[in-house]
């Protein structure tokens, strides 16, 4: 039987899946096709890594390895929701919920001593950061708005915040001794082994990383931040949000960039808070208390320390003596400085610039800001997309064109892949990069506390990426441009690959450049106030940041495109868009019944999954399928069915009724296969019949708490019977079957 593998993942789409996933399988079993489920939430990815510490019941296989397996294989058929890539403080309390639920982990060893601290550390590394997508990602990355999404943004615009051209917002990075500045980039000749050396002032040798394996065409990078300049750095944009009256903000990716950013992000609370770390500094870290896991973090821990309240007084001291700081909640006192995870630069600078370049400060007002990305990589596009508001105003979207995204990311390509090959430097030296047999292809003069790392992007993925790229501009008839540039070593080599794999294919009658990223930046954002499309072809790390600011702009949130991987192999890989806002919306369930979560990128992924689906497997019935799906979210976006802002308002459980509605009557009405329709118009009539019901019953559970049993591991059955709260819904399904 024909297979879709739908993904088990975290908090609002865990819990929305609760609600979908049964109308997916019972539409699904129509067609012969079977759903089913792999668990790679952050909890199940914790549990797999230690079956013996656990019971038989409690133990759960290796989801996410099988699933990469799966990725290289032509069968493939994987609908990826979005998953918590794990920061530091997340992933303790996931460690802390699953003890409290009876599960023997052990703690996360901060600072491991002993080989046994070592070993559970490393299980635990398994797990971080950008944990999932590097392993499923067999493939490169096409993301788009569908035309249904695009013209319903046209239709009914998203609300802009007007830019001023007196706007103080500003972005401040390093420009130099940061990794873009330092880095040195060699195409490897033949395939070899690798390894990264250490080398002290002294001569002493310590390797970092060995036996890593190249292929003959992989471009490898090396470089590094200096921590030195990077405290300078942070301490001029501390006094210059100060002298110059704005918010101080730090963007950084401390999910994703897991080893590196967790530790930039160390460095600016620690320049923040100055005077702070140098009275308590060492008594701060005696008491395990980092600043890489954010003030949050270390005001929470301060009641276990000596002295803590005169500590934490000092901290609160240095909140009001310095710069205001931008909030993440304001009722709360969440500062921009609480916990690196929250403050997630795709997601937050985009948001910004959609507000008037604006975020917002202690009292709950917005206020110009001082936007501190430290590398200078990518910082220059959201300048530049600052400089374009600016002088130009706010985007209309109802007008706007649009900024498709083809992006390099099969085989962890790029800086997402960089994680095992980054390093906190003890001691001044150098760091090399060594062949197999012992030449020096890279080398850096570093400082203790520098942060220093390699990269790897497959020939095979690169090939791939260019094809992908000419595929895209030739099927839309829109411009690509290549966002590289030819001043960085990594882009200077991808720039002299990209221009010998074009000649591979007709590029006739295309428009295809390559533009430095803060050139691109400008291009695009002329083309789209002209309402002109224009492909961007970009990076692992663009690729993300892109597939945000643009989307953001364009239809207001980057939850509503069509994310799809054609698997290098053959198969499909299906992602249902970002995950940004989860987190809050599970507060909101808990504390009121309400999930705001819109299921939008779920149901573009499940149409194109069943599409492949039709091809590969040659089923006519799951192309109806796709086909009626694609057609019934048209209706749900013309209908305004996505969940409402507010309670008494259908929420996302109302949103899978009006979906499975539409769907059903599509699906009875279409002529190409009279069994199907039949079946599907008894259950259209049902429904119809029975929607006031329906949705009466679903909105008498809002307004008072929900028990799910647990945020990052939710008991089954309660959350199961908190998003189906509807029995004449759940039987109406259950009669398909």
């Amino acid at each position: 039987m024909a297979k879709i593998i739908y993904t088990h993942t975290d908090e609002a789409p865990l819990l929305a899946t609760y609600s979908f996933l049964p109308i997916i399988a019972a539409y699904a079993k129509t067609a012969g096709v079977d759903v089913e489920t792999r668990d790679i939430s952050l909890a199940g990815r914790v549990i797999a890594q230690f079956p013996d510490r656990l019971t038989d019941e409690q133990r759960l296989d290796d989801a996410l390895a099988e699933l990469g397996e799966l990725a290289t294989k032509p069968e493939a058929n994987i609908i990826k929701l979005p998953n918590i890539s794990a920061s530091i403080p997340q992933l303790k309390a996931t460690i802390a919920e699953l003890q409290s639920q009876g599960y023997d982990l052990p703690d996360y060893p901060e600072n491991p001593q002993t080989d046994e601290e070592r070993e559970t550390r490393a299980r635990y590394d398994k797990v971080k950061g950008s944990a999932v997508n590097p392993v499923l990602r067999e493939g490169n990355s096409d993301r788009r708005a569908p035309a249904s999404v695009k013209n319903y943004a046209k239709a009914h615009p998203h609300s802009m915040g007007a830019w001023s051209s007196d706007s103080r917002t500003s972005v401040a990075t390093m420009g130099h001794d940061d990794f873009r500045s330092n880095e040195q980039s060699v195409v490897i000749p033949a395939d070899d082994t690798l390894a990264i050396v250490h080398v002290g002032a002294d001569g002493q040798e310590t390797v970092l990383k060995e036996g890593l394996k190249v292929l003959e065409g992989e471009v490898v990078d090396a470089t590094f931040m200096s921590a030195a300049h990077l405290d300078e750095f942070l301490e001029q944009q501390v006094a210059r949000a100060k002298a110059d009256g704005v918010l101080f903000s730090a963007h950084l990716k401390a999910t994703m960039m897991k080893v590196s950013d967790p530790i930039i992000f160390g460095h600016v609370v620690r320049a923040y808070f100055a005077d702070v770390f140098a009275q308590y500094g060492e008594q701060l870290a005696a008491a395990g208390l980092s600043a890489n896991d954010g003030l949050g973090a270390i005001l929470s821990g301060l009641d276990k320390v000596d002295g803590g309240a005169e500590i934490k007084a000092a901290f609160e001291k240095g909140l009001a003596e310095g710069p205001s700081l931008a909030m993440v909640d304001s009722d709360r006192g969440i500062t921009n400085l609480h916990v690196p995870s929250d403050v997630i630069i795709d997601a937050s600078m985009p948001a910004m610039i959609r507000t008037s370049g604006q975020m917002w400060n202690s009292d709950g007002e917005q206020q110009d800001t001082l936007a501190v990305i430290p590398d200078s990589s990518y910082a220059g596009v959201y300048q530049a997309a600052i400089d374009d508001c600016r002088t130009h105003g706010a985007l209309d979207p109802s007008t706007m064109g649009s900024v498709p995204n083809v992006g390099l990311m099969a085989k962890a390509a790029e800086e997402y892949g960089s994680h095992d090959k980054t390093f906190e430097i003890p001691s001044a030296g150098k760091v090399e990069v060594r062949n197999g047999s012992g030449e020096v292809l890279m080398s850096h003069d570093v400082e203790a506390g520098d942060i220093w790392r390699a990269c790897q992007t497959k020939d095979a993925s690169i090939r791939d990426w260019v094809k992908l790229a000419v595929t895209r501009a030739r099927a839309s008839e829109t411009p690509a441009i290549f966002w590289l540039d030819e001043t960085r070593a990594h882009d200077a080599n991808l720039i002299a690959l990209v221009k010998t794999y074009l000649a591979d294919h007709d590029t006739d009658g295309l428009d295809i450049q390559v533009m430095a990223p803060a050139e691109a930046t400008t291009y695009s954002l002329e083309r789209i106030r002209r309402g002109e499309d224009t492909i961007s072809v970009t990076g692992n790390v663009l690729r993300d940041y892109n597939t945000d600011l643009f989307p953001i702009l364009e239809l207001g949130t980057s939850a509503k495109m069509l994310s799809i991987v054609p698997l290098m192999n053959g198969g499909g890989l299906f992602e249902t868009g970002a995950g940004g806002s989860a987190p809050k919306h599970v507060q909101q369930l808990v504390k009121e019944d309400y999930l705001r979560w819109d299921s939008l990128g779920e149901f573009f992924a499940l149409a194109a999954s069943l599409e492949h689906l039709a091809g590969y497997d040659d089923n006519a019935r799951a192309r109806i399928l796709g086909d009626t799906l694609d057609k019934a979210t048209e209706t749900f976006l013309n209908e305004d069915r996505s969940p409402g802002r507010k309670l008494g308002t259908i929420d996302n459980r109302g949103s899978h009724f009006y979906l499975a509605l539409y769907w059903a009557e599509e699906l009875a009405k279409q002529t190409e296969d009279a069994d199907l329709a039949a079946a599907f118009a008894e259950l259209a009539s049902t429904l119809r019949a029975d929607e006031q019901t329906i949705v009466d019953e679903l909105l008498a559970v809002q307004g008072k708490p929900a028990d799910i049993g647990g945020y990052f591991r939710p008991d089954a059955e309660k959350a199961a019977a908190v998003m189906r709260p509807s029995a004449t819904f759940n039987e109406a399904i259950a009669s398909l079957g």
